[in-house]
């Protein structure tokens, strides 16, 4: 049994799989609660599919980029579990999650997200098989749409103005699915056990494309 935790955004899930094969999901709009709102969920979640923390196998996390406080949550989250129950931890990235749906997109596979500050935090990928093209990185979005072109699918958690920036394109956009990420993470997540690609949970760490602005206020 593996259990799979994504507070990157507000838009939060957990789910529990066996072997990848999802069992029992959550998603719900967060807002900026993590702290006090992701072990309920996770307790609901064990208590709804019948389970308890004892028979969990592996945990896998989502590392960002994303919120601060809510990829700190989620990972420290799935470190304590995998450190407490003795089980291997995996991280897979944001971008890569909210990509990977669309792996039978016949082209370039640009996962997006703001990032404040008027930039967009991206990476691309191509499906067949399954790959990075480019690495999760921060661009103005003058700056991305030059930098994409051809055949190209763009994806995440796409507002309305984020998708006027590529009107007039020849690209296609989509929304991330609404069931949250947690879902991709249990395939993915499990993909990578299965292959050997475990980590020391302690060295599992949050993907920030800046450093957090935190400190007193001027």
């Amino acid at each position: 049994m593996e259990l799979s935790i994504d507070t990157a955004s507000e838009l939060a899930s957990v789910a529990l799989s066996r072997e990848e094969i999802v069992i029992e999901d959550i998603a719900w709009r967060c807002q900026r609660n993590h702290t006090v709102e992701l072990m309920p969920a996770i307790d609901r979640l064990l208590t709804a599919s019948g389970f308890d923390k004892s028979g969990l196998t592996a945990v896998f996390v989502c590392l960002g980029p994303g919120m601060y406080t809510g990829l700190r949550v989620g990972v420290s989250t799935a470190q304590g579990l995998a450190r407490g129950l003795e089980i291997p931890a995996l991280g897979v990235g944001r971008l890569e999650l909210d990509a990977y749906p669309h792996a039978d997109f016949e082209g370039d596979i640009v996962a997006v997200h703001r990032a404040g500050r008027g930039e967009l935090a991206w990476a691309s990928y191509r499906g067949d098989p399954w790959r990075e093209v480019s690495a999760p990185r921060l661009s103005r979005p003058d700056e991305l749409v030059a930098a994409i072109g051809g055949r190209t699918l763009v994806v995440g958690e796409v507002d309305e103005q984020t998708a006027g920036l590529f009107a007039g394109h020849d690209l296609t956009v989509r929304e991330a699915a609404v069931g949250g990420r947690a879902r991709c993470l249990a395939e993915l997540g499990f993909a990578r056990l299965r292959a050997g690609e475990t980590a020391e949970a302690a060295l599992l760490r949050p993907v920030y494309l800046r450093p957090p602005a935190i400190g007193g206020r001027k």
